[in-house]
């Protein structure tokens, strides 16, 4: 059996790596083009406190799986509490976010299926790389509506403190 997908690997810290709408990094370890469409894997760095607003991906499911580091994750009316080892899972259209709630910085493996969630990310890259500082709610909404994911509410730690 012959399949039209090449194998692949990316050793630590390769990928291209850009900012997030958190101001933390997620580096893109497999993307729609090299998984034919299946999977988006995406490793994200993110430091104390901080997480995305809350939001929902209209055509992925999602897997956070914590490499290194505590989070805390909402995902409908779900809440978890996880630290290295730990995985949850956010099906598409579910209301979801994160936080990392360690002393220190956090890493999460985050895998999407189908592919094309890293789209977003260089999507924002690209348009927010020339403006550091705050992000714009209109336009992360606006990037948002091309890649399918609705931002509804606040981060985490504004909605459900600590």
């Amino acid at each position: 059996m012959t399949s039209s997908i090449s194998p692949f690997a990316v050793a630590a810290g390769d990928g291209p790596s850009m900012p997030t709408p958190t101001a933390d990094r997620v580096t893109v370890k497999g993307r729609s083009d090299n998984t034919n469409g299946l999977l988006t894997v995406l490793e994200l760095e993110t430091e104390p406190m901080r997480g995305p607003a809350l939001h929902v991906h209209q055509r992925e499911d999602e897997i956070w799986y914590v490499l290194e580091g505590k989070f805390r994750f909402m995902a409908g009316d779900e809440h978890y509490r996880l630290s290295k080892g730990g995985m949850a899972f956010g099906p598409r259209g579910t209301p979801h976010c994160f936080q990392n709630i360690g002393d220190g910085p956090g890493r999460l493996l985050i895998i999407c299926t189908p592919a094309g969630v890293e789209r977003f990310f260089e999507a924002f890259a690209a348009r927010t790389s020339s403006a550091p500082g705050p992000t714009d709610p209109e336009v992360l909404a606006e990037i948002g509506q091309v890649y399918g994911v609705e931002f509804i509410g606040p981060p985490l730690a504004l909605s459900h403190p600590l």
